[in-house]
């Protein structure tokens, strides 16, 4: 079954007479268990391609759906439920609560689903050695660090899709590489469905699939 899938769908801008294509027209789909990589030159329009599958935009044209469930005509708060229902994002910006420490970044996760606190958060924080700085703030961490807190709650609700936007881009090779193989495990093990934008292309051999994204285009490309 198809996790997300976009359906004709096209995202254009208007530039006084001029309209610009920031995605041409796509059909696109990610089944559960998959785990997807999108590469291509910045200002290609792979994250448009990503917020848009994840209904932090709106198409121009075409449909968005979510394990089946359509993001077209839906209300914002609607639109929102559903993300954060069905969605886990890893933002190239951390997008860390500023106020809040470590610890209490994911007791919010938790307040905000009515969840009782999960174990699933101290396993994450012990694969992402983060586990030592559950009392720090976001800017007593390296920018490393809040990248691989910010994954830690991405993936703490326990998301059906995980979209992640150069998740790796500040971190060294070592951390890298085990970021990936953490969200592969993720995918398979869990069923869940994942796409990586990445400009790093030596982390495509952990996905199943692999899109080139060139002027809003997408293809796909041989996996070797």
């Amino acid at each position: 079954m198809n996790a997300i899938e976009l359906k004709n769908v096209t995202k254009y801008f208007k530039d006084g007479d001029d309209k610009i294509e920031a995605l041409k027209e796509t059909n696109f789909s990610v089944e559960k268990g998959e785990f997807v990589a999108i590469i291509g030159p910045s200002g290609s329009g792979k994250s448009t391609l990503l917020t848009i599958a994840g209904g932090l935009q709106s198409p121009s044209e075409g449909e968005v759906l979510v394990n089946g469930t359509s993001f077209s005509g839906k209300k914002e708060k609607a639109r929102a439920k559903l993300r954060f229902e069905e969605i886990g994002f890893i933002l190239q910006a951390s997008n860390l609560v500023p106020f809040l420490t470590v610890k209490k970044q994911l007791q919010l996760v938790d307040k905000i689903t009515k969840s009782k606190a999960s174990k699933k958060g101290t396993e994450l924080l012990e694969q992402l050695g983060v586990d030592t700085l559950v009392n720090k703030y976001p800017d007593e961490l390296s920018g490393g660090e809040r990248q691989r807190v910010a994954i830690v709650r991405a993936l703490y609700n326990d998301p059906t899709i995980i979209l992640a936007d150069e998740p790796t881009a500040s971190l060294d090779t070592d951390k890298a590489f085990e970021v990936v193989k953490i969200l592969a495990k993720e995918t398979k093990e869990k069923n869940k469905a994942t796409i990586m934008v990445t400009h790093d292309l030596r982390l495509v051999k952990y996905c199943d699939k692999v899109y080139m994204m060139e002027d809003g285009q997408l293809t796909e490309k041989q996996v070797d």
